[in-house]
């Protein structure tokens, strides 16, 4: 809909369902009074028409208003983390958070406007030129928790330094003394993964460490992508010393499999993870890992839908929080015979 364009309103919409004035209204705000084929008519034309109750519109400014957070998948420490991130600051801000899973169904971004929501942030979702549209018709701000894809420009997002971290890790396992050091990451075409792998290989070409094609992994990131990636590189004539995984979740599962190969961590083999999650400071031996500041980042986004909702001009379509290293008991230098042969 162009700016100018006139709304829809609930005499056309009333017209064209061939009732009342106050049969559609009573179908908007949801009063039971209305026979049910008459209501599923009324609805069908609201969504039609892209009608938006004025309340609701986007040039309104909603004292408290209501973010929809959408995530895909379980909730694991990833998400919970930066939903805690997401959550501390509406607290902060007055404002109120729906949590869902992502569904897309028909009318799904209709259905967030006629509930109250104001705009959506998405964690570890995928949204298409269509969801895009639909979000834009709507009138619904989105910003996107560390993005898996390159952005739209309509498209708001928050991640971190991913580049600057996998040159970290790898720099970090070069200085132990590795030269063969392996990577196992997510999804070969996320931005994300893309990032830590690049910063992964600068590290090493600037080493002048080799980097076989076999000691590059893509996949999920999760524990099941550790325990393939790491059967894999562990079985190689020539195994790596150490190895890089994209996440958290994907170095456990490359413990385990050492593990289970009779191997020692550190001892016969580095590992290093991605987000200092729980999982991190949990893990045995504690695992070193770049930390992403999740919960930054969950109320960055948070800030961000805010400032979206109430017609406010954001300056920047993308922000980036700086990662860090934090050393744990996971790497240590390599042993001049490794048992990695094993």
């Amino acid at each position: 809909m162009r700016p100018n364009a006139r709304r829809t309103t609930l005499a056309d919409i009333a017209q064209a369902a061939g009732v009342s004035v106050a049969t559609v209204s009573k179908v908007v705000n949801g009063r039971g009074d209305v026979a049910p084929h008459t209501r599923s008519r009324v609805q069908e034309l609201l969504h039609q028409h892209d009608y938006l109750a004025p309340v609701f519109r986007h040039t309104e400014v909603v004292e408290s208003p209501t973010i929809e957070v959408q995530f895909k998948g379980g909730l694991k420490s990833y998400v919970a983390e930066t939903l805690e991130g997401i959550i501390d600051s509406a607290a902060e801000s007055g404002a109120s958070v729906v949590i869902s899973k992502a569904s897309h169904a028909p009318h799904w971004a209709r259905d967030l406007v006629s509930a109250g929501r104001r705009a959506v942030i998405a964690v570890t979702s995928v949204y298409t030129t269509a969801h895009l549209n639909e979000l834009a018709r709507s009138g619904l701000p989105l910003v996107v928790l560390d993005p898996l894809h390159l952005p739209d420009s309509r498209v708001h997002s928050v991640g971190s330094t991913n580049f600057v971290g996998g040159l970290a890790a790898t720099r970090h396992l070069l200085s132990l003394g590795h030269r063969r050091v392996a990577y196992i990451g997510g999804p070969a075409m996320a931005v994300c993964n893309q990032a830590r792998m690049h910063g992964y290989r600068a590290a090493m070409e600037a080493a002048g460490a080799q980097v076989p094609d076999a000691y590059v992994r893509p996949g999920e990131f999760t524990y099941e992508t550790g325990l393939l990636g790491a059967t894999a590189l562990l079985g190689l004539q020539e195994p790596p010393t150490a190895i890089f995984a994209g996440n958290d979740e994907i170095a456990i599962g490359v413990i385990e499999t050492a593990r289970a190969r009779g191997l020692r961590i550190p001892e016969d083999l580095s590992v290093v993870g991605f987000d200092d999650t729980s999982l991190a400071q949990m893990a045995s031996p504690p695992l070193t890992t770049v930390r992403q500041p999740l919960r930054e980042m969950g109320g960055a986004a948070l800030r961000t839908a805010l400032r979206l909702a109430n017609g406010e001009k954001v300056e920047s379509h993308h922000i980036e929080l700086a990662t860090e290293l934090v050393v744990r008991a996971s790497t240590a230098p390599p042993r001049e015979e490794t048992s990695a042969r094993r």
